[in-house]
């Protein structure tokens, strides 16, 4: 075990995050730890965490009791690092009143907000990628600005604080599975800003800066069973730590409004351009782990290293990404992608850090589906593989697996898919229909046709069925 080599009591802040989740506290904050402990300096750059949500409290009244400190224990199969963390300077619980959250904005040395609050956070309309006006967060923060609830209008109204006192901007960073997140970001928030004052619009516009990046690191959710086997291998009483795998990988696009930390020193990757780092991850890590989560569910798996024991499963993710998913990719400077498939397959197959099917079903947007469809179908490419792992997110939504088991649904929507899940069955229509998910598809009748054979053969037959029909037509 090991504790930080400085004094946490003597960190400030410089950050404030919006969305403080176990991966939050596995990836950056484990790099900005790791960067106070090897510059002195760096301990101005201390993170003040907070939950936008109503069900966030839990965490705060975690965290606060014990000064912020908790525990992340990285594994492999081959190894075990348990560490004490000390970069986190507040909890912040904003699910109700979100007046403390934007005075800690106003600190003097905040210069950078991140957040990681899934693509749900940033209220957008799921087919144009803009910020959705009729959302009700967003129109609730519309006609009461000065005390916003979503990330979108704190993030604005924080601006807003900062240009009426002649301050700098600060840097605002997604760390969000998004494409372009750091693009998506600062669209959505100029659409609030120029809704709200077109003079704010353009001032964030000129001063604020919004990187994208691309992170990587596979952080299950914590068990009641890791916090005891903490206590009885390690002797630490942690309310809620995190576990998470051992590889971890930060990418960011260089455009800061006032400065940064030097997270290069530490690991992070500091680039020009993320969006080849950026795809890479998007199209081969995120659209393999929904796939596979998605017919591993069906087939009564409750663990992604599980569903990667089956060999059937493991070789369609390699297909996937050989054939379909792969070729969709830009160059990516310094990666060779073959070695980089073979370690998400590793990865995947790590037994240790117990990664539920569920919590990738749950935060993985169909998005990651949608865009290599989109995009392969513009070129009249293929979309045979993928229509399988979208056929078996159209099944999976209907909230049973294939042997009657209940699927909790965790969407927006979640009412409304099973709804048309029942009404079109093996049909895919009813649900590819719905234009705000799936915008021109679910018109386009090469993919309607695909989608609905896998659909079809997934409801007569099931998942484990399905799989080894298709090992028998693979070459």
């Amino acid at each position: 075990m090991r504790v930080p080599r400085y004094d946490p009591a003597r960190v400030t802040p410089g950050i404030v995050h919006l969305g403080l989740g176990g991966f939050h506290r596995a990836h950056m904050a484990r790099y900005t730890h790791d960067l106070m402990e090897a510059q002195p300096g760096a301990r101005a750059w201390g993170i003040a965490g907070a939950g936008l949500l109503p069900a966030d409290r839990a965490m705060h009244e975690a965290l606060a009791p014990q000064d912020r400190l908790y525990t992340l224990v990285e594994r492999s199969g081959e190894q075990e690092r348990v560490t004490v963390i000390g970069a986190l300077t507040a909890t912040i619980h904003a699910g109700e009143d979100s007046a403390p959250l934007l005075d800690a904005i106003d600190g003097d040395g905040v210069r950078i907000v991140s957040l990681t609050v899934t693509e749900n956070g940033y209220c957008l309309n799921p087919a144009t990628k803009r910020l959705d006006r009729e959302n009700a967060a967003i129109a609730a923060d519309l006609d009461h600005p000065a005390t916003p609830h979503s990330a979108i209008g704190i993030i604005a109204e924080a601006y807003r604080r900062r240009m009426a006192s002649g301050r700098r901007a600060f840097t605002a960073l997604s760390c969000d599975n998004i494409p372009h997140n750091g693009v998506v970001l600062k669209q959505a928030v100029l659409d609030f800003a120029r809704a709200r004052d077109g003079e704010l619009a353009r001032w964030i516009e000129a001063e604020a800066r919004f990187p994208s990046t691309m992170v990587d690191r596979i952080t299950p959710r914590t068990r009641p069973q890791d916090v005891a086997d903490l206590a009885a291998r390690y002797g630490i009483v942690d309310a809620w730590p995190v576990f998470c795998e051992t590889f971890t990988q930060w990418v960011i696009e260089d455009d800061f409004a006032d400065g940064r930390p030097d997270w290069e020193t530490v690991g992070a990757q500091f680039v020009p351009d993320v969006a080849p780092y950026e795809f890479m991850k998007l199209r081969l890590l995120n659209a393999s782990h929904l796939a596979i989560a998605g017919l591993g569910q069906l087939a009564g798996y409750r663990f992604i290293h599980e569903a990667m024991a089956d060999r059937r499963l493991r070789r369609y993710m390699a297909d996937l990404m050989d054939r379909e998913t792969g070729p969709t990719l830009p160059p990516v400077p310094g990666v060779n992608l073959d070695d980089y498939k073979t370690t998400l397959m590793e990865r995947f197959a790590n037994a240790t850090i117990m990664d539920t099917v569920e919590r990738v079903n749950a935060d993985a947007p169909i998005n990651l589906l949608v865009d290599p469809i989109r995009e392969r179908l513009k070129t009249k490419a293929s979309v045979d593989l993928l229509a399988l792992a979208l056929a078996a997110w159209l099944r999976r939504v209907r909230g049973v697996d294939d042997a009657g088991r209940p699927i909790e649904v965790r969407h927006p929507m979640a009412r409304l898919l099973r709804e048309r899940a029942v009404e079109g069955g093996a049909d895919p229509r009813p649900l590819l229909g719905i234009e705000s998910l799936f915008g021109e598809l679910g018109r386009n009748e090469y993919l309607v046709a695909a989608a609905g054979k896998w659909l079809a053969s997934l409801y007569s037959v099931g998942a484990v069925e399905t799989l080894r029909t298709l090992d028998e037509l693979l070459p």
